[in-house]
C-alpha cells in the first residue's frame, strides 16, 4: 500500500492515460472514468496483487468506464504503452468495454448495465466455499441503480452475508440520460443500502484519504457486505467537463485535450 500522496499521483497519473486514449480513439466515455479512478486506483494498490492467482478480483459493473482499467493494468505491466494506444481500434484487445477472453485481468466481461453485481456475488459465493480470505470489489453507477436486477442481487448478498463482498456506488450523479434523479429518484441511497442490510459507508469518493478510509474500514467487516456510496464529481480533474453531461460520452478536439492535458498538469503541481 502507498501513502496517500502517492495514491493521489498515481490517480492524476491514470487520468491522463484516461484522456490520452479517448483522444487518440476520438471516443469513449471520459466522464465516468475519471469520476471512479480514485477509488478504482486505491483498490488496485491496497488489496489486489495481479501475481496471485488466488486474489481480490474487481468486477466493472459500469463497463463503458474501462479506460479508467485500462490505465491502472497499464501501470501494473498487464498492457504496454504501446498497445495503451490502440485503444477502440479495429482488432485490439483494448474494447470499449471489459472483455474477459482478451484481457484476463479485468476479472469480468461487463457492458450490460446492471448485471455486475451478481456476477460479483458469485464469485464472493465461490471464494467463501474455496475458503479464501480476499475480496470482490463491485463498482456500479449510480444510474445502474435504475435496474432492478441490481436490487435483486443486493437482496441476495445480504440474505447471503457476503463479507467478502464490497459495492461501490459511483455517485456522480448524472447518467447518459441525464440527472440520475430526474430519470429516477435514488436517493437516499446510503440510506436504502442500510435498509437491506449492508454496512453503508458514504464518503467523498475523489478524496483520497476518504476513500482508503473508507477501504480499510470494508475491509475489516466480518458479518455483512459492504457499500461505499462514493459521491464523485463527473469528469473530475479536467475543467470543462467536471458535472457536464455531455462529457458522458465524447471525442476531444485538439484544443480540448491540450486543456485537459494542462488541467491534469496544474493537479499534479498542487498536491
Amino acid at each position: 500500500m502507498r501513502d496517500i500522496k502517492e495514491l493521489k499521483l498515481l490517480a492524476n497519473t491514470n487520468r491522463k492515460k484516461i484522456i490520452e486514449m479517448i483522444y487518440r480513439a476520438k471516443a469513449g466515455h471520459p466522464g465516468g472514468s475519471l469520476s471512479i479512478i480514485d477509488i478504482l486506483t486505491a483498490i488496485y494498490e491496497i488489496d489486489v496483487d495481479l501475481k496471485k492467482e488466488r486474489r481480490s478480483r474487481v468486477v466493472l459493473s459500469k463497463g463503458h468506464t474501462v479506460p479508467a482499467q485500462y490505465a491502472i493494468l497499464n501501470g501494473k505491466g498487464v498492457i504496454s504503452d504501446e498497445e495503451l494506444s490502440t485503444f477502440r481500434s479495429v482488432n485490439s484487445r483494448l474494447q470499449g468495454h471489459p472483455h474477459i477472453v482478451d484481457v484476463a485481468e479485468v476479472d469480468s466481461t461487463t457492458g450490460l448495465l446492471g448485471q455486475g453485481l451478481s456476477l460479483g456475488i458469485g464469485m464472493a459465493i465461490a471464494k467463501r466455499n474455496n475458503k479464501e480470505s480476499n475480496r470482490v470489489y463491485v463498482v456500479v453507477g449510480d444510474g445502474e441503480l435504475h435496474e432492478g436486477q441490481i436490487w435483486e442481487a443486493v437482496m441476495q448478498a445480504s440474505h447471503y452475508k457476503l463479507n467478502n463482498l464490497i459495492m461501490i456506488v459511483d455517485y456522480n450523479k448524472l447518467s447518459s440520460s441525464g440527472p440520475v434523479n430526474e430519470v429516477i429518484n435514488v436517493d437516499s441511497v446510503s440510506d436504502k443500502l442500510k435498509v437491506f442490510g449492508f454496512n453503508t459507508i458514504e464518503i467523498d469518493g475523489n478524496n483520497m484519504e476518504q476513500v482508503v478510509g473508507a477501504l480499510e474500514v470494508a475491509m475489516e467487516e466480518k458479518e455483512r457486505p459492504v457499500a461505499i456510496v462514493a459521491n464523485t464529481i463527473k469528469g473530475k480533474g479536467v475543467s470543462f467537463m467536471e458535472n457536464n453531461p455531455k462529457w458522458h460520452s465524447g471525442a476531444l478536439t485538439d484544443e480540448e485535450y491540450q486543456i485537459a492535458m494542462k488541467d491534469l498538469k496544474n493537479s499534479k503541481e498542487e498536491m
